[in-house]
């Protein structure tokens, strides 16, 4: 039984589907697009804002991660935000541990950190979550390569609560605005 003609088909109909989306996006008016970016601004600026504003609070060593971290995962959907945010909060559990585990094992050499970049990749897909991949490498790099001060396990755990302030305040943001939304566009019932 050929298994990859079915895979194949999915792959080419998601592909037609994006590309649909994108020109029904490139076909509404510049002034609705400005909107959209706007708000889409104004929901990333706010989350960014709040989870910067309770790392500085939370005294975490950089809390701007958490700033970054809001700003990756806001988009225009609970829905898709919430999406994102488990790609965030995967990639950042199992970069963190694996870029801990390695450093603790070989130490803060190139090719300690080699071997955790792939070993992170291959885990998040071999869990069934190949979207937050590239983000468990993010941050294996951030772990393994940024300059620090401290043991590596603190380094670790302050990236993974950095990630999590972050994605919290953009679920909440997002959430907020879309009960906002609804409640303030919905049209009013007739009245009898």
């Amino acid at each position: 039984m050929n298994t990859r003609q079915p895979l194949r088909e999915n792959l080419r109909r998601l592909r037609d589907v994006e590309q649909g989306l994108g020109a029904l996006y490139q076909r509404l008016p510049w002034t609705q697009r400005t909107l959209k970016g706007l708000w889409q601004a104004l929901l990333a600026l706010v989350a960014a804002s709040a989870a910067y504003a309770l790392g500085l609070l939370l005294h975490t060593q950089q809390a701007f991660w958490a700033a970054l971290t809001a700003i990756a995962v806001t988009q225009q959907s609970y829905l898709d935000t919430r999406a994102s945010s488990r790609d965030q909060i995967v990639g950042a559990l199992v970069g963190g541990v694996i870029g801990l585990g390695t450093a603790l094992l070989w130490g803060e050499h190139y090719s300690a950190y080699a071997v955790a970049i792939v070993v992170a990749i291959t885990t998040c897909w071999m869990l069934g979550v190949g979207s937050a991949g590239r983000l468990s490498g993010t941050t294996t790099t951030i772990v393994m390569l940024v300059p620090h001060t401290g043991p590596f396990w603190l380094i670790a755990l302050t990236r993974i609560g950095e990630v999590a302030l972050g994605i919290a305040c953009a679920l909440a943001v997002v959430g907020v605005a879309e009960l906002l939304a609804r409640r303030w566009l919905q049209p009013a019932e007739p009245e009898l």
